[in-house]
């Protein structure tokens, strides 16, 4: 077994020269603006589920088609993510993460780039998540949730619960500004923001005593971190992409000459097929996709290339991966071949393969493809073996299997809200909340005008005593919910449609703005978009984008 390499002085060279000989350069500012973002699925556990290209809500339209989601499934612009009795983590290509609950849906209405910098618009409409951002650059990063939208365009850690009765969030890093109609809020770390939607009613204070699912998360999020600061050691540079902390916990980095450093799963050696163990998928948008199996099996799937070296085996070569995951993200990183006779084959694409050319690892043969699988063995190249542009639909068997629509969960807010709040005001009190100072004012008063320093209005001891209760009640109780509260009866609350990004507000003011539109299937995007949302009509408008309020 080759060991992982530790020896930090001559890690970063050879990778740099390789970008620099095959110039592989950061893109610049003004990248290309569109809607081809592919993210994964990092973690599943228990029962799991999505559908994609939506009609009408997810939760109840009968025309949408759930399957069964697995590790490492591609997620792009219409998909749905559901978790039943199970939970689930999405990894973005910057290292932040989306970690859903029992009995949460949630839709990735927007993954777009807007002027070379991401723009992530999620609605959760049920359940709880929360969210590490890890947000730079004039990125961008909202969920929107049953009343109002939490956006973050920095780093920040928090928490949204969408409930029947209103929507709760609690911020434990960083700071979030929550959108409600014509109003922004901001909200720290260590605070909690909720509102009921029957009355409008706004609590702002602290957030209650951790549950089971925010400790899940915050070791969830604590290992994905220590394993990317490790896996960074073997970059061209420190800018993060998604899956590369995988490779430093589940394989070893070791020099291969003329391209810097290789990678290869522990255990794997000479007669290891890289494309034997996983399973393919069909989608819309690109066709025949790979999934591996495993939990290193993004990066390797995607990104980069395949060398076989002797003694060794298959290694996989990151080439440009240091600069925040632009790279083109590829359904598999492989190169189609067939006989004339009609036989499909498959061969580990190279580094410097060149689409449409013969792959310089034909020399090492062909994996043919039988009964809709890859064979692990290979058969010698020889000369007939043609390239093939995309492999016929039939090529392969479906690893993806159907399933049922998720049930609705009926789920009420906490009584008495956050842990400790400092206030809770209707629309009719003579209280207001004053964000630019961040108090609770008389709506008359000169402070609530001038923003001056007025006291803030507290909740009585035994009101914050009775809250401070129920919140240790429900850290006992977790996230588990009775048998009689799950439901397919449940009406769900309409969807709000989240708020448009910076980018796309300032389109909207030059003009540049297609769509946008307060309508839950405006989702729009700037004038000029190279490229089109497999999710989205040709008109720019969203087709699998639902609800009924707007902002």
């Amino acid at each position: 077994m080759i060991s992982r390499l530790r020896c930090s002085w001559c890690l970063c060279l050879p990778l740099m020269v390789l970008s620099a000989t095959l110039g592989l350069m950061a893109p610049p500012a003004s990248a290309d603006t569109g809607h081809a973002r592919i993210i994964r699925l990092s973690l599943v556990q228990g029962d799991v589920r999505f559908t994609r290209d939506t009609h009408g809500d997810p939760l109840t339209d009968s025309k949408n088609l759930w399957e069964n989601a697995t590790l490492n499934l591609p997620i792009r612009e219409g998909y749905v993510l559901a978790t039943d009795h199970g939970r689930a983590v999405v990894e973005f290509e910057n290292g932040a993460m989306a970690l859903l609950n029992e009995d949460t849906v949630i839709e990735f209405y927007d993954l777009s780039i807007e002027n070379g910098a991401r723009t992530t618009r999620l609605i959760l409409r049920q359940g709880a998540a929360s969210f590490y951002v890890n947000s730079g650059n004039g990125e961008y990063f909202s969920v929107t949730g049953g009343d109002f939208t939490a956006e973050a365009t920095t780093h920040a850690t928090f928490r949204l619960d969408n409930f029947d009765d209103g929507s709760n969030l609690n911020v434990t890093a960083g700071h979030v500004s929550v959108i409600r109609k014509d109003h922004t809020t901001a909200v720290g770390k260590g605070e909690s923001f909720s509102i009921t939607a029957a009355n409008g009613h706004v609590s702002i204070g602290s957030p209650p005593q951790g549950d089971d699912f925010d400790r899940w998360v915050s070791a969830r999020i604590e290992s994905a971190v220590a394993a990317s600061n490790a896996g960074l050691q073997y970059a061209s540079n420190s800018y993060y992409t998604s899956g590369f902390g995988d490779l430093y916990t589940y394989g070893s980095w070791f020099p291969v000459s003329g391209y810097g450093y290789g990678w290869q799963p522990f255990g794997a050696g000479l007669g290891w097929s890289p494309f034997s163990y996983g399973g393919w998928f069909m989608d819309s948008a690109f066709g025949w996709g790979f999934i591996g199996n495993q939990p290193w099996g993004w990066l390797p799937y995607h990104f980069g290339g395949w060398a076989f070296e002797p003694g060794i085996g298959w290694v996989w070569l990151p080439g440009n991966l240091g600069y925040g995951g632009y790279t083109a993200w590829r359904p598999a990183t492989v190169t189609w071949v067939h006989l004339k006779s009609g036989p499909l084959g498959v061969v580990p694409a190279h580094l410097l393969d060149v689409p449409g050319k013969t792959s310089a690892n034909l020399v090492h043969g062909v994996y043919p493809v039988s009964n809709g699988v890859v064979s692990a063995a290979t058969v010698q190249n020889s000369g007939e073996w043609k390239i093939e542009k995309t492999p016929p639909r039939n090529a392969f068997s479906n690893a993806l299997s159907a399933s049922a629509r998720p049930e609705l969960v009926s789920r009420t807010m906490p009584s008495g809200g956050t842990g400790e709040r400092i206030a809770s005001v209707g629309r009719n009190s003579g209280i207001i909340y004053d964000a630019e100072t961040r108090r609770f004012v008389n709506a008359g008063s000169p402070g609530a005008r001038s923003g001056a320093s007025n006291e803030l209005l507290r909740t009585s001891e035994a009101e914050r005593t009775s809250a401070g209760a129920v919140a240790s009640r429900r850290a006992n109780a977790g996230s588990e919910l009775s048998a009689a509260r799950r439901t397919q009866s449940v009406a769900p609350r309409a969807a709000l449609t989240p708020p448009p990004s910076p980018a796309q507000r300032s389109a909207a003011a030059s003009g540049g703005w297609v769509g946008g539109s307060s309508s839950s299937s405006g989702v729009g995007r700037a004038s000029g978009s190279t490229t089109s949302s497999p999710a989205r009509s040709s008109s720019g408008t969203s087709t699998g984008s639902s609800g009924g309020r707007s902002h």
